[in-house]
């Protein structure tokens, strides 16, 4: 929410208002959010109004004494700003500690009675500092009687009357286009989908010899998973780097370290966690305000992600070789020598052939066979060079294998 906020301010600026009015209607939300939020507000050089329409409870009690006039509707309300964690409960005292003088702070730079602001968090009361008590929330008409509100105000209209604006222009912020997108892809269900591309991509470039569409199919899903979550300022850049550690650790495994042991298994690890942290609003590894619920739905959709990924790839990716979407995007032409062309790929059928590992399997590789290398590849499995290996199939100008144990 920060970053709309932020967008919005930054929407001011350029058309040079002269004031900015917030449309208040909350129950609350992070914490972190809300502090941003607040100091945007307080350094913004232009008078910045808010109309509570019925609620400003907890972080939006904040973002409201943030502001240098406060209307409010009638019925409304502002106050109980008690932390609390994911799971609705009062957070520890630090954390109420540290709201209590960020609202008294608030409050006295913008002229209000500091006391006030501070009640509306609570003081601590009991030995487990848990416990809070005298939490203030006022009506609209004790929030004119204590100096926080300046008016009862009963539509923006109003409000716009009030404060002589009748005859200026207004302008509505809207997120523009490519906002719209960058929130468009921060959809769960189609966040799942991107790692399904992500996983299917890295796999089956895997299975293919050289660079191709499915690389760049899993650099896209990962651009389209990555930057929507940073712009939105749930990635950090820790989070983004040790995703991108992982995958090194992951390609160091399966093309220069033989078989798979403790940095492939390192690299899914930090994969992983760096696609869940990416979806979560937590602070470096302080999870307090990161309701559970978010938590368990992100790492349900990355793990069920990886889980139908891989199942799916490996599904289809028999069928894929052999499919008409393949035969279009891989050279189906052949080249006679009779018209001058040369190749160290054979005519004859091979499939059924032994021969060995010229190099490394990782998967890909090459092969020798009847005195001929061939470029090949297995299906995941990692092959020492110099091994005894059978071939499978023959797809386009590559040949798939397995090892065979000659006794």
């Amino acid at each position: 929410m920060s970053h709309f906020v932020e967008l919005g301010l930054q929407a001011a600026t350029r058309d040079s208002a002269d004031y900015i009015i917030l449309d208040m209607d909350t129950y609350g939300g992070a914490l972190l959010d809300a502090d941003k939020i607040r100091m945007a507000l307080l350094k913004y050089p232009k008078p910045v109004y808010v109309y509570i329409n019925k609620n400003a409870a907890s972080a939006g009690a904040l973002i409201s004494i943030a502001c240098d006039s406060i209307y409010m509707d009638a019925g409304s309300i502002i106050g109980a700003a008690t932390v609390v964690d994911g799971e609705g409960k009062p957070a520890p005292d630090k954390y109420q500690s540290d709201m209590r003088a960020m609202m008294r702070t608030t409050a006295e730079t913008n002229h209000r009675n500091p006391v006030f602001a501070e009640n509306m968090v609570g003081k601590a009361v009991g030995a487990d500092s848990l416990t809070v008590g005298n939490v203030t929330t006022f009506t609209t008409s004790e929030a004119i009687k204590n100096g926080y509100c300046e008016a009862e105000i009963h539509s923006l209209e109003e409000l716009y009357t009030y404060l002589h604006l009748h005859h200026a222009a207004i302008t509505h912020f809207e997120l523009s286009t490519t906002d719209q997108i960058v929130n468009f892809f921060m959809n769960p269900a189609l966040r799942g989908l991107l790692l399904l591309l992500i996983i299917g991509g890295i796999y089956f470039e895997l299975q293919t010899p050289g660079i191709g569409v499915a690389l760049f199919a899993a650099l896209v899903g990962i651009a389209l998973y990555f930057i929507p979550s940073y712009l939105n300022g749930l990635a950090e850049n820790w989070e983004i780097l040790i995703f991108f550690i992982g995958a090194v650790l992951l390609i160091l495994e399966i093309t220069v370290i033989p078989g798979f042991g403790l940095a492939g298994l390192s690299g899914l690890v930090l994969i992983v966690s760096s696609l869940i942290l990416v979806g979560l609003n937590n602070d470096t590894f302080d999870f307090t305000f990161v309701p559970e619920s978010d938590i368990y739905i992100t790492s349900a959709t990355v793990l069920a992600a990886f889980t139908a990924g891989t199942v799916l790839a490996f599904a289809a990716g028999n069928r894929f070789m052999k499919s008409a979407l393949f035969n279009k995007i891989s050279l189906q032409d052949t080249f006679q020598s009779s018209d001058g062309f040369t190749s160290n790929f054979h005519t004859e059928v091979l499939t059924g052939k032994q021969g060995t590992s010229y190099s490394v399997l990782r998967p890909s590789g090459k092969i020798l066979l009847d005195g001929n290398v061939y470029d090949a590849y297995t299906r995941g499995e990692y092959v020492e060079a110099n091994k005894a290996v059978e071939v499978i199939e023959q797809v386009g100008s590559s040949l798939k294998v397995k090892e065979i144990h000659v006794q």
